[in-house]
């Protein structure tokens, strides 16, 4: 989403995992009353009635009463994709399902568990996970993390229960990197936010198993509004990963997330996000992670499906040496628009960045890259690269590339590129001649164009996102 300039300021071993797909019977759609819910609509009783169900302490409604204020003042973006149809009057803004967080998967309610099980959380957690987390609808209601974790004093939990256990570093890092004033979707995600993910690591501690996060949007016309912040003290080493995931369903759905990641001196952190939403739901995020001296921040991110996507995380390089990358994939079918990219804004000396945008657009969909790379009067000897690959499977489909580049200091340097370009007939005509019928010649060549992105996720994560996509892709002849 939207941000001002000084807005910082006021993922091969095969594992059948099953976790992002939606091609399962409609039984992966279960249909319950929720235990409560605020019902459609937003005010200023709602925004309290969210606050009271949680619990939550008086300046943590404070925070909510002023971003819900700050709502009402701003606008939609001016740019990017035609969000006139969102219906933000008529949201069901929190719906609670469960009672509370199971901390065993035996305690899971039946209806939610048999969803989540479909999603492969137990399997996934049983071979690969470190710990993980599951969300469905408004609130986390899945937590498990290893006492070999929790004994480092890692700790990884949902941000309502950060509010309520760990008020002092909630309180030192909500906001700082996006303010409710930054845009709308970040005012409306402050004054409504439930569950998402609290990940606090502390200073020395390397842990090289990813946590893992599983969100479920169940309904529609619903919102999800989760809240993530991660803090990674210095010389720490942390992987997170999250999948995302919705049904089909007849009305829109929205989700507005709010990511911090804040990555101390000479520590490391990948955020890695597999989303494949249903092409009902609007994903209006906005993700931003500030990088100490010597500190490495890593966006891994995968967008299948959804509406529209608005979504350009970003990395403020704020101390000297100072390390960014973003690597994303997007594929838009039919109706599907994804505006996605990057911002990498370089505030220290010898900084360097690293975008690498690749997208595939099919049956009239809609792939844009909208980045920004900044170089402020402090950035003497700082680098940037930005690449951006489109592959367009049809003539109805479209792609565009609009990248921002300031430079406020003399010494710097940066290399940009950009390709967009229909699969290689030559290199049909070679596999075709090998006896590959052209569906599946276009598949192979599509596979390659994408294994970059999937050569850096976790297994489980690899081996469906390449399944989505072979999905995805069948039928196309070019």
């Amino acid at each position: 989403m939207p941000e001002t300039k000084n807005s910082k300021n006021n993922e091969n071993v095969a594992a059948d995992v099953d976790f992002l797909d939606e091609t399962k019977p409609e039984t992966t759609q279960i249909n319950f009353a929720p235990l409560l819910t605020t019902g459609s609509g937003l005010n200023e009783g709602t925004v309290r009635a969210i606050s009271a169900a949680k619990h939550e302490p008086e300046w943590m409604l404070t925070i909510r009463l002023h971003a819900f204020a700050t709502y009402q003042k701003l606008h939609q973006p001016q740019f990017g994709p035609d969000l006139s149809a969102l219906d933000l009057a008529h949201i069901n803004y929190f719906q609670r399902s469960t009672p509370g967080v199971a901390r065993d998967w035996a305690d899971v309610p039946a209806e939610l568990k048999n969803t989540f099980e479909q999603m492969g959380v137990p399997e996934a957690e049983r071979r690969y996970l470190a710990g993980a987390s599951a969300q469905f609808e408004s609130e986390v209601v899945y937590e498990h993390l290893q006492d070999a974790i929790e004994s480092r004093g890692i700790i990884f939990c949902s941000m309502d229960q950060a509010v309520a256990e760990h008020p002092e570093i909630v309180r030192q890092y909500f906001g700082q990197l996006v303010p409710d004033s930054d845009n709308l979707y970040a005012a409306l995600n402050t004054a409504v936010w439930s569950g998402g993910t609290f990940l606090y690591v502390p200073a020395g501690v390397f842990l090289d198993m990813p946590l893992q996060s599983f969100f479920r949007i169940n309904a529609g016309r619903s919102g999800q509004f989760e809240r993530t912040m991660i803090v990674v003290e210095p010389g720490a080493h942390i992987n997170y990963v999250e999948g995302c995931t919705a049904p089909t369903y007849s009305e829109d759905s929205l989700h507005a997330a709010v990511v911090e990641v804040f990555v101390h001196k000479d520590a490391y952190a990948r955020y890695t996000t597999i989303q494949n939403w249903s092409n009902n739901v609007y994903s209006l995020e906005t993700k931003r992670a500030s990088a100490d001296a010597g500190a490495t921040m890593e966006w891994v991110d995968g967008n299948l499906g959804s509406k529209v996507t608005m979504k350009y995380p970003s990395v403020y390089l704020d101390g000297e040496g100072a390390h960014g990358t973003m690597l994303s994939i997007a594929v838009a079918g039919r109706g599907i628009v994804l505006d996605s990219g990057a911002r990498m804004i370089h505030n220290a000396p010898n900084t360097s960045s690293s975008i690498v945008s690749k997208s595939i657009a099919k049956d009239g969909g809609a792939t844009d890259y909208r980045g920004t790379v900044r170089f402020g009067p402090q950035a003497h000897g700082a680098f940037a690269h930005v690449e951006c690959d489109t592959i367009l499977m049809d003539e109805s489909s479209r792609s565009n590339t609009i990248p921002i580049n300031e430079v406020h200091c003399s010494d710097v340097a940066m290399e940009h590129e950009a390709k967009v370009s229909k699969v290689s007939e030559a290199q049909l005509y070679y596999l075709m001649s090998r006896g590959l019928t052209e569906e599946k010649a276009n598949e192979m060549i599509i596979m390659g164009f994408v294994e970059p992105f999937a050569k850096e996720l976790p297994m489980e994560y690899a081996v469906e996102l390449n399944r989505l996509i072979k999905m995805e892709m069948a039928g196309s002849v070019g």
